[in-house]
């Protein structure tokens, strides 16, 4: 793999979140630090890379925003995969534990209202931009050619889908619901030509998703 500017913009957000995730699981509840917190460095250390990063992001330009109806289409698939993802958690369809389970309660049950906003905003605004970057716009497109950015992603092959969305999957607890959201935004990305497409409906995905765990308690889903 050559390590060029595009591929280390895309690639080095990613490594470290998945690094900062590491440490939060690795973290004693019990220590002199929360490893809830360490979300909200992620937060921030991933945004600035993102944000030093942006002009790396040729597929991110003003010129390459969606049209209102291919907004409107990444909205309903969003909305889409966040309900099948809430029902797509029997035993079977998971693999093992969650390696950095967050439950933002205090020792009385009462929520955390700061470190929810910190996983909201990081859930709904800066894991989907970092984590389509990666595995849509780098990965599935390198897959089709080391030559990632000369890929048109609407002639993407199969090969290229089944693959980044089988590692897309590896990444995730909840392997079944996560093959069907690599399926969605990879169809996204691939019809629209777009990764705004596949953004958005991230975005929603994770940003429903957060809104429903707060106001069931289903914590289990973050």
């Amino acid at each position: 793999m050559t390590l060029n500017p595009a591929t280390l913009a895309r690639c080095l957000p990613f490594a470290a979140f998945m690094l900062l995730l590491g440490l939060r699981g690795a973290l004693p509840i019990s220590g002199s630090l929360d490893p809830r917190w360490v979300y909200g460095l992620s937060v921030f250390v991933v945004g600035g890379m993102l944000a030093w990063y942006w002009r790396e992001y040729g597929e991110l330009a003003r010129q390459n925003l969606p049209s209102a109806r291919e907004t409107l289409l990444s909205v309903a698939v969003g909305l889409l995969v966040f309900g099948l993802w809430i029902h797509l958690d029997a035993p079977w369809m998971q693999i093992g534990e969650p390696s950095a389970s967050f439950l933002p309660l205090d020792l009385q049950g009462q929520k955390i209202w700061p470190l929810i906003a910190l996983r909201w905003m990081g859930a709904a605004l800066i894991v989907p931009v970092m984590e389509e970057l990666f595995w849509r716009s780098f990965l599935m497109r390198w897959i089709a050619s080391p030559q990632f950015q000369t890929v048109d992603p609407r002639a993407v092959g199969i090969r290229a889908i089944v693959l980044s969305t089988f590692v897309f999957m590896l990444a995730h607890t909840l392997w079944l619901a996560a093959i069907v959201a690599g399926l969605a935004y990879a169809w996204l990305y691939m019809r629209t030509g777009k990764l705004w497409t596949a953004v958005i409906a991230h975005a929603v995905t994770n940003g429903v998703l957060g809104v429903w765990v707060v106001l069931t308690g289903q914590w289990q889903f973050w």
